[in-house]
């Protein structure tokens, strides 16, 4: 575990180093900061994990938890920005539907967080309502990595995207994270030592994920095609009642007209009026 917690750091480092070099952090400043926190957090918790065989186990396991918990929560929050950042980045061609979505995403965090909170019973107050917080918070931001790669993996085509745009490639990546986070969280949760096997196993798709980024996001990126629509698209129609909500109503301003040119027009109408009547005489 040591051996793969070192692993684990160096490719946050080299990743977040590949991230700057490509100047990826201007696009996705939610995504640089992501990186880097690991970069920090990593070391920590490989020093925690040597420090397990010379202190008592009581402290040892009470600073870990809290420590551990409190990372997790934190990560949950910064993944939900970073799944913002990304989808964002995606619909930049079509501003009225990322205005939209944007919204979506916050009433999504809002109703999670009032999910979170009131499926844990609080009943018995103990330090492990954070568990439950930390765990209930990565479930449902997991879903929503998941539901973003869905969305991108449909949507390619249409946005003009393609699979090796940085878009993709995080939320590809952070949707394997998610899914790894869901096949082993729980039984993690019940056994939070080091050195379990479900840890190892844990880790060692971390560092799959964390390899497969360094060598995406190392090859040149591909210059993104412009979103042409019709005027008749479904899409073009959204975006633009997308972009018209939240706006105040248009002010016409209607400005009386001369009534010389009122009486001119007026005139000319008797004239044709009269010639009219006098041709029907005639004809009669």
């Amino acid at each position: 575990m040591s051996v793969m917690s070192a692993a684990e750091f160096f490719l946050w480092l080299g990743l977040s180093l590949v991230f700057w070099r490509r100047k990826l952090n201007r696009t996705y400043k939610v995504t640089s900061a992501f990186l880097v926190s690991h970069v920090f957090s990593v070391p920590v918790f490989t020093g925690l994990m040597g420090a397990y065989t010379w202190t008592h186990q009581w402290i040892y396991l009470k600073i870990y938890f809290y420590l551990y918990w409190g990372v997790y929560i934190a990560s949950a929050i910064v993944l939900f920005f970073v799944c913002t950042e990304v989808f964002g980045s995606a619909l930049a061609a079509l501003p009225g539907i990322k205005k939209l979505g944007t919204l979506a995403f916050r009433w999504v965090a809002f109703a999670s967080i009032i999910i979170t909170l009131t499926s844990i019973s609080y009943a018995h107050a103990s330090p492990i309502a954070i568990k439950d917080v930390a765990l209930g918070l990565m479930r449902s931001v997991s879903v929503l990595e998941l539901c973003l790669l869905a969305f991108l993996c449909v949507s390619l085509n249409a946005l003009k995207l393609s699979v090796r745009d940085a878009a993709f490639g995080i939320s590809f990546g952070l949707g394997l994270f998610a899914s790894n986070d869901f096949v082993v969280a729980s039984i993690i949760s019940r056994n939070p030592m080091p050195n379990s096997p479900v840890q190892f196993a844990y880790e060692g798709v971390i560092l799959a994920v964390l390899g497969g980024w360094v060598t995406f996001f190392a090859l040149p990126e591909p210059v993104r095609k412009p979103v042409l629509l019709p005027a008749s698209s479904f899409i073009f129609r959204w975006n633009e009642i997308a972009t018209a909500l939240g706006h105040g109503e248009t002010q016409i301003a209607l400005q009386t007209a001369d009534s010389s040119l009122l009486s001119d027009v007026q005139q000319v109408a008797d004239r044709i009026f009269a010639h009219k009547m006098g041709a029907d005489e005639s004809e009669s």
